[in-house]
């Protein structure tokens, strides 16, 4: 008589690939070494954001007149170190508000990807999936927000709400929903009439539990990329409104906004009120960008092998 197998049990089955897809991970990023660096820095810059209460030697806003325009690694008459970046025309400690800017940037460029993604998202692969009219009629729209040039339409939105971080994230999350929807279309398309879709079909599945169950998860990967090249995007803009005035009130530290205070300070020669926040921008938006093209080849199988 043969013997009964036992079977594994299923944390025994699922434990290997995901410990196997973890180990590729990490040796992928340890291999392409430009990664690793990307997400050190970027790891920098969260923990800078989160516990900025507790690194900031000052509070950012807190004006000294007396000390404005003191150059980085300024130290007083006892040789002990003042102000680390030095400080701005107001007398502002620089490292202080840049670390507080940190917070309002990636905050902005998480939740407007969010926003983004999430709208882009949910109505490509309706779109995709539906077809016909409903198909038409998204796209339509798509394609009419694609008509107007994003930053000029984000000034005429941001001129009539006002200023805030409330105003600025669905303004650039709208600006992005275009990105999601084209793709997760196309992916929806190629994924509707596949075998394990009809097969949830036949079994009576709803359409908005096939679309949730059966072909989200099919059609993430690249979603996720253009994700994470979206929120240096956001960054971006965001540092592009403070810098015209419109992002968040001035009172809030921003990185586009310590910029668009320093403009007066470069035609004086004074350079460090620039130099920092753009090189904060410069290295967080150049991590972002990439890690996006590690991920890309990460999750595309067709790469893998470069």
């Amino acid at each position: 008589m043969a013997q009964a197998v036992t079977p594994f049990p299923v944390a025994a089955q699922l434990k290997p690939p995901e410990q196997a897809i973890w180990k590729r991970a990490m040796f992928s990023l340890i291999r392409a070494k430009w990664p690793l660096l990307a997400l050190g820095i970027l790891g920098v810059v969260v923990v800078m954001a989160l516990f900025a209460q507790q690194i900031v030697p000052r509070d950012p806003n807190r004006q000294v007149l007396v000390e404005r325009l003191l150059e980085p690694f300024h130290r007083d008459e006892n040789g002990t170190m003042q102000y680390l970046l030095g400080t701005d025309g107001l007398g502002r400690d620089l490292w202080s508000r840049i670390i507080y800017g940190a917070q309002i940037s990636l905050a902005v460029g998480l939740m407007a990807v969010a926003v983004g993604g999430l709208m882009g998202t949910t109505l490509g692969i309706i779109a995709g999936y539906r077809g016909g009219w409903v198909d038409d009629t998204i796209m339509r729209i798509a394609d009419i927000q694609l008509a107007f040039p994003f930053i000029l339409l984000a000034i005429m939105v941001l001129v009539v709400l006002g200023p805030g971080v409330w105003n600025l994230v669905p303004v650039l999350g709208i600006g992005q929903w275009v990105t999601y929807a084209r793709i997760a279309r196309g992916q929806t398309i190629s994924q509707r009439e596949k075998e394990y879709v009809e097969a949830a079909r036949s079994m009576g599945a709803g359409d908005w539990r096939i679309m949730l169950r059966a072909i989200l998860p099919n059609v993430i990967a690249p979603l996720i990329v253009i994700a994470s090249f979206n929120v240096a995007s956001a960054i971006l803009a965001e540092a592009s409104l403070s810098f015209l005035g419109l992002g968040v009130p001035p009172t809030v530290p921003t990185w586009g906004g310590i910029l668009n205070e320093s403009r007066d300070q470069i035609l004086a020669g004074k350079w460090w009120p620039a130099f920092f926040p753009g090189l904060a921008i410069m290295l967080t938006v150049l991590s972002l960008n990439i890690l996006g093209d590690w991920l890309r080849d990460f999750l595309d199988p067709r790469l893998r092998g470069r």
